[in-house]
């Protein structure tokens, strides 16, 4: 029924595993390794044909430097730290509010509003696109950052609520109890006990959440026109030429795009590993 620890495999299993994983590996990481090189290729090399040799000439100066100056890329990476910061904040901040409420009050219509919470996950994005998109025209949200930033709050805040209720419910409710008793109010009991005792799983939830809106692309492309409110993500599309694609800048741009989500990560790495175990083992 559970998987069988490594260590008692069979040895051909295991020798078969062993060969597998680093094919497997390199694999999964060939696009990555493939923009990479593209990014510091010259336009020189990919003029005559040279798309996965290893470069002769490096251009990393200026295949980034021109990605940076001949598009307003700065412009777009500001929009896209206006419209994370908010969105995580705010998605995190309600979602904890109404995690608290659902796993520690017994009210009528609980198990009904967390299955909606639940049921919201598995809603295909896709069929929203058309309302989404003339709601935001009849609230003169369309292509603005607040637009995008309450669109990502709305969404984000279901799957982060379902994550921490979760949470909060693993937690010993005797120490609900024992403040209370103290004479603790609710908001005291919240947040000086429940927020310290969740913060991994804060943590954890804040670096999928930033991955997630700051790598979005289908909803900034719907609701936006122009480069007025366009986050990082379709700003690297403006780097495509009209006749031709400069595909060394396109690559140094989406490395650029992709930097702030990983770097968030590997700062927050024990924090992420933290927040996921939280919970896993008793005692």
């Amino acid at each position: 029924m559970f998987p069988i620890p490594l260590d008692k495999w069979k040895p051909a299993s295991r020798r078969l595993y062993k060969l597998s994983l680093p094919v497997a590996l390199v694999i999964w990481l060939l696009p990555l390794i493939a923009v990479l090189i593209t990014s510091v290729r010259s336009t020189d090399e990919l003029s005559e044909g040279n798309y996965w040799g290893w470069p002769r000439h490096f251009a990393m100066v200026e295949n980034y430097r021109d990605a940076l100056t001949t598009s307003p890329m700065l412009h777009y990476f500001w929009n896209s730290v206006q419209i994370t910061i908010p969105a995580v904040a705010g998605a995190i901040a309600l979602a904890a509010l109404a995690g608290y409420a659902l796993a520690i009050y017994r009210f009528p219509g609980n198990p009904a509003l967390f299955a909606t919470f639940v049921a919201g996950n598995f809603v295909p994005i896709q069929v929203l696109m058309i309302p989404v998109r003339d709601l935001t025209l009849k609230l003169g949200l369309y292509n603005t950052v607040g637009g995008l930033i309450l669109f990502h709050l709305s969404f984000q805040t279901g799957f982060c609520a379902l994550f921490l209720r979760n949470f909060i419910k693993q937690l010993p409710f005797e120490l609900v109890e024992a403040a209370r008793i103290e004479g603790a109010n609710e908001w005291t009991v919240f947040v000086r006990i429940v927020l310290p005792l969740i913060r991994p799983a804060l943590a954890a939830l804040a670096i999928l959440v930033f991955t997630f809106v700051w790598n979005d692309y289908f909803w900034a492309l719907c609701l936006t026109q122009g480069d007025d409110a366009a986050p990082i993500t379709v700003g690297v599309a403006a780097l495509k030429g009209q006749w031709t694609t400069a595909w060394n800048l396109v690559s140094a741009g989406s490395v650029l795009a992709a930097l702030p989500s990983v770097m968030m990560f590997f700062a927050m790495q024990k924090h992420f590993v933290a927040g996921l175990t939280f919970g896993a083992t008793k005692g």
